[in-house]
């Protein structure tokens, strides 16, 4: 299931989402927007679901300020995320989740994992639950064979605020719930910051950058020793971007911890990272991220285009989208008409805020949009001329 394409995400009740969906998303999903309409949001929607997953509801809703701050304005609830998604082999799947209050306390008040075959076969639900409560089913390796029905288990959780979905994933019975489990706990939303990304870190082991981009000397370690073609990538891109770079390296001080040095031809020694620019960090950060060996089946990055010169946003997105390619589904949000004119209408979506809460918009469904781009006009400049109705620069 690593290699899956959602289809459509459907938010009810969250924040600036009374009600919103996109629909038909491509591999490479380019967010655009004013500032405060609600692309920020929507990343959080996801690191939502995977914190729910992880820890439980009431910690996903704590993190948030409490569920009177997560819910939309004038909302009694529930709050709802449904994601439809289909598998490599085909399948379309649909998971469903909604959370209340009882008694103060944030609860599942349903959870449901659905499979359908075909555009007219039945789904199974193969997880339906609320509040603590529900079945799930036990011959799912029969799923979609003639005449076979559905066999099902009743279960009650200890916690009403436990996803089933991490319960039963536990279970090697129920290996579909912990394919799906498995899927969403390898989501990567980024929340990279230049400020964790320089210090030196303790000597160990990391395969893959964490969301802050606090081990990036461990994981290019990692690359180096593992996976030399990918980082002899990072290291070519590196040295055609950043003009000077001819080397880096994650090296061991004294006292046991990585430092990333950068040598730069000009210079008989190195610059460790701290004296680096901002621009040179984010860069290779991108790079290590990017060419994971093994991409995120979901990859989220909001403004990737601070601290790094425009001419650099064209191969930036041709890597995001090979990133795609090789089985990571990834959504942008930018503020860069550069790194929008290196995209596709199909790639990109709209957000406009309307009477408080939030419209989404698909560049492709634009009649305007679709001919001025057929007559050469690109969709960054058509953004700042304002044809993107309602989704400003700024």
């Amino acid at each position: 299931m690593q290699h899956i394409q959602i289809e459509s995400i459907e938010l009810k009740n969250y924040r600036l989402f009374r009600s919103a969906e996109l629909r038909n998303l491509p591999r490479l999903c380019v967010l655009v927007g004013a500032n405060g309409s609600g692309k920020s949001t929507l990343f959080d929607a996801f690191s939502f679901l995977k914190d729910a997953l992880t820890q439980n509801v009431g910690t996903a809703v704590a993190r948030r300020g409490g569920f009177r701050e997560l819910i939309s304005r004038g909302e009694s609830g529930p709050i709802g995320i449904t994601i439809r998604f289909r598998e490599s082999s085909g399948r379309l799947a649909t998971y469903q989740l909604e959370v209340a209050e009882d008694g103060g306390r944030p609860v599942v008040h349903r959870e449901v994992l659905k499979f359908r075959r075909g555009q007219k076969g039945k789904p199974w639900h193969f997880v339906d639950f609320s509040r603590g409560r529900g079945s799930a089913i036990t011959n799912e390796d029969e799923y979609g064979q003639e005449g076979v029905q559905e066999q099902r288990t009743e279960h009650e959780l200890d916690d009403p605020s436990v996803l089933a979905i991490k319960a039963l994933g536990q279970f090697k019975e129920f290996r579909v719930i912990a394919e799906f489990r498995n899927l969403i706990e390898n989501w990567h939303i980024s929340d990279f910051h230049i400020s964790d990304a320089r210090p030196s870190v303790e000597a160990g082991y990391a395969e893959h950058l964490s969301t802050r981009g606090d081990n990036i000397p461990q994981v290019a370690q990692f690359l180096f020793e593992n996976h030399r073609d990918q980082f002899d990538k990072i290291l070519r891109a590196m040295s055609q971007r950043v003009p000077g770079v001819s080397k880096v390296e994650a090296k061991s001080t004294e006292d046991g911890r990585l430092v990333l040095r950068f040598q730069d031809g000009s210079f008989k020694d190195p610059f460790i990272a701290r004296y680096v620019s901002d621009g040179t960090i984010r860069m290779f950060a991108y790079l290590v991220l990017l060419y994971d060996p093994k991409p995120h089946p979901l990859l989220a990055v909001e403004e990737p285009e601070n601290q790094l010169y425009p001419e650099l946003l064209h191969e930036l997105v041709e890597e995001f989208r090979d990133y795609s390619r090789r089985g990571g589904q990834v959504f942008v949000s930018t503020h860069s008409p550069e790194f929008l004119n290196s995209t596709t209408l199909e790639e990109i979506y709209w957000l406009v805020k309307r009477q408080g809460f939030t419209e989404i918009h698909r560049a492709s469904e634009s009649e305007l949009l679709r001919n001025l781009v057929a007559e050469g006009d690109l969709p960054g400049s058509l953004w700042t001329q304002g044809l993107f109705e309602g989704a400003g620069l700024r």
